[in-house]
This record gives C-alpha cells, structure tokens and sequence, in this order.
C-alpha cells in the first residue's frame, strides 16, 4: 500500500513555519491528533506522534499498526518547542520515540500532562519526577503566555485515580486571543456540550474514527458525533483529526465533510503537514 502523501513534510514543513510572522495564530496538522500551534514566537506542539514505534510494536501480531500516511518530520528537527502536551498515555498521544528526542533538541520545553499519569509519562520519557506540569479537570495553568484549562475525556469513561484525578484529558488552550479545543482521544459524555459551550471557542480539534469494539481499542467520536458536538458547543470551527494513520482505526474525512455540510457545521479538513491561519 503506498502511503497517503503528506501536504508538505521535511524541509518545506519547517520553512513554512518559521515563514509564519508574529501576530497571528497558526496550526498544522502533523498526523494522528498532533498539531502544532504557533503565535509570538511561541510553539506548542499537540500530543505528537512522530515515529513508527507502534507500527514495530504491533508487527506480526493479531492487531498491527500498518501506518497509511507519511511521516512529515523527524522530531529532533523541531528544535524550537515551547510547550508539548500530552493528553493520555496511549502511545500515539504519549510517545517516547518522538518526545525523547523533541526534549532533547529543546532543553527549555515546558510539558503538560494530566497529573493522575505523571510517574507513567516520567518513567516513559526518562525525565525527572517534577519536569511535567500535571493538570486536572477544572484546573488551569498559564505557560510562555499561553492558557490551558483541563477538561475531562471519555476514553471509554471518565477514568480516575484513586486521588479523583482524570487519566484521559482534553484541554481548552487560549493563545494570541484564540480558544482552541483539543478534545484528546473521548466519547461523548453528560454534560460535555454545557461545559465546553461556555469558552466560545474559535476551534475544535475532534476525532472521528469512531467506537468499534472489534478493533480492540478504546474509542473515539464518531463522525456524526463530532459533528453534532461542534454544533451544540456552538464551535467557530471544527477540524477532524484521529484517522488516515493505521488502517484498523481510521475514519472517511470526505464523509466527515459531506455530513458536514448537510448539517451546516463549519468545518476545515487538513492534510497532512497543511496549516491554517486562524482569523
């Protein structure tokens, strides 16, 4: 199978972020659920994944990972990161193989993870116990100007430590004037619209490959969903992301537009590598 062609990759990815002037809000979709965001020489980089850890893991077993897009960068050339997040510790949201070497080329990064996973996250990257900055739902932290609020993921429940702490997150990230919503990997669940609503968000970024059981992993919106949650969150935009990466656990992103469409949602569907000003 060839692999799906990435939008830009390599040298062009990194000649057009560094081409992005100050002033404005910037994203790029780099695969899977990882973006990265920039605004006043400030880069925050989404639970990224980039590497082919899991397609190794998973070889010659009843569930491989047979990657369908291309690699756009190799992490240790993003050498530029402020902030990096991780919102669970699945690997494709928590991987080693791309944050060993992306804190490596970026000693002064900051991290933000859900507190409940820090002694995993920590034992994973190699760091000290104290490096991540952990948050909970319902807290917020500022970082190099930039706001994260925590705000609790299904992935398949709201799953808590014996401390009340969420180990699936999402967080609202406010940055140059912007609220953006990375929703990490979630169902839906009671309440979530009410609790998002309030932030007015100018985006959402929301998985669409869906629930199936048979594919042996926890689960995600399915497309109608994360349409009807941008709808009801009363999102400026929403962004699908969360498929074109294995192809046991993908999503038809031309369905996710025609459906949108139909339902009047404003929606942007990216390539891979391709970024987008946020007006």
């Amino acid at each position: 199978m060839s692999l799906i062609s990435a939008f830009q990759k390599n040298d062009d990815l990194l000649n057009n972020i560094r081409r992005h002037p100050n002033g404005s809000v910037k994203l790029w979709w780099l695969g899977q659920s990882g973006y990265l965001i920039h605004y006043n020489n400030v880069h925050v980089l989404l639970d990224p994944y980039l590497s082919n850890s899991l397609t190794h893991k998973y070889e010659n077993t009843n569930k491989p990972h047979i990657r369908m897009c291309e690699l756009v960068i190799d992490p240790s050339r993003l050498n530029f990161i402020d902030i990096v997040s991780s919102s669970h510790n699945h690997t494709d949201h928590l991987d080693g193989e791309t944050l060993i070497p992306l804190i490596t080329s970026n000693p002064d990064i900051q991290m933000i993870i859900p507190e409940a996973n820090r002694e995993f996250v920590t034992n994973r990257i190699g760091s000290p116990m104290a490096f991540p900055i952990g948050l909970n739902d319902g807290q917020t932290v500022t970082v190099k100007g930039v706001t994260f609020h925590g705000i609790p993921a299904a992935h398949n429940v709201i799953d808590r430590n014996e401390l009340g702490q969420c180990k699936y997150m999402g967080y609202v990230i406010e940055i140059g004037g912007k609220k953006i919503y990375h929703s990490g990997d979630t169902l839906l669940y009671d309440g979530m619209a009410n609790l998002l609503r309030p932030f007015k968000l100018d985006l959402a970024l929301l998985p669409i490959n869906g629930n199936d059981p048979t594919r042996g992993v926890a689960g995600n919106l399915s497309i109608d969903e994360a349409i009807q949650l941008g709808l009801d969150i009363e999102a400026k935009l929403v962004i699908p992301c969360h498929y074109d990466m294995f192809t046991f656990n993908t999503a038809d992103p031309k369905e996710f537009t025609a459906k949108a469409e139909a339902a009047g949602l404003n929606h942007r569907v990216l390539r891979i590598g391709e970024g987008m000003e946020l007006n």
